[in-house]
């Protein structure tokens, strides 16, 4: 870039346009080193002061398809994150299945009795003889932050529950980790107060390299929602019947026979995320 360009995140904040930033997600996503300059340099070329970052990822993305659609399934993971609304309840599956994947035993939504008053547990799960109690925060719109407040409440919940004489009859033993899982990023203070109270946080990019887009990337645990060819109807049709990851529509391809969907299409569908979750 010969002029630094003003853009605006999501968040309303104005930062410089980053071309090393974009270069790298363009890289994360697959492409080789000739497409993602290509795009680079496309991108550059149409860049304006007040530009968004929606709208430089919507024309990276565009091109990325076009050259391949592996690519720029990668590429929107984040987004397809959040497409996983807008109740929450998806991403609490998707987190779920996301541990599952790495030998946990997992319930979702159990009610657990505390010392003072129950709990809805949005995850329970249980690995090496220890029990986790994770909440899970979904945020369906960019720009927005986990705040302490999350960590506040839930390291309360948390306290609760412990404190608690459930016993194994009840079928779920003493919590020895709470965990706070959000799909977007937490402020410094969250991130402080996690640590101080013993609490694991796991959001989109912490801990650093080995945050949610790091687990699905080394897993290739990606979410139905990065398909470039299924329409909102049809990911959103899968979801209710907890289809959450394309590895699990792999396995379970009769439902796109019940979506209507026509065999060269299902051909198509199923190359592309069969291609995304070869690691």
């Amino acid at each position: 870039m010969k002029h630094r360009v003003e853009i605006v995140k999501s968040s309303g904040e104005t930062v410089p346009f980053s071309s090393l930033r974009l270069a790298d997600s363009l890289r994360h996503s697959g492409a080789d080193e000739a497409t993602v300059n290509d795009i680079l340099q496309k991108v550059e070329e149409e860049l304006f002061p007040g530009i968004s970052t929606r709208e430089i990822y919507n024309r990276a993305y565009a091109m990325l398809k076009r050259k391949r659609p592996v690519y720029a399934s990668k590429y929107k993971l984040k987004k397809a994150i959040y497409e996983l609304g807008p109740t929450g309840f998806p991403f609490e599956k998707f987190i779920s299945t996301l541990l599952q994947y790495s030998g946990y035993e997992t319930r979702v939504g159990e009610v657990v009795k505390g010392k003072c008053v129950s709990h809805e547990i949005d995850v329970l799960a249980r690995k090496n003889g220890k029990t986790f109690l994770i909440e899970c925060k979904f945020h369906g719109e960019e720009g927005r932050n986990c705040n302490v407040k999350i960590p506040l409440y839930i390291h309360s919940r948390f306290q609760d529950v412990k404190s608690a004489d459930n016993g194994e009859g009840a079928g779920f033993s003493k919590p020895d980790e709470g965990w706070v899982v959000t799909n977007t990023r937490f402020t410094q203070e969250a991130v402080a107060y996690g640590k101080c109270a013993g609490l694991y946080l796991l959001s989109w990019d912490y801990p650093e390299d080995d945050g949610i887009r790091n687990r699905i990337d080394r897993l290739a645990l990606y979410p139905i929602t990065v398909s470039t060819l299924l329409s909102q109807r049809e990911k959103h049709f899968l979801l209710s019947r907890d289809i959450v990851l394309c590895r699990q529509l792999i396995k379970d391809t009769f439902f796109l026979d019940h979506l209507g969907v026509s065999e060269n299409r299902k051909s198509r569908i199923l190359k592309e995320i069969e291609d995304l979750c070869r690691i």
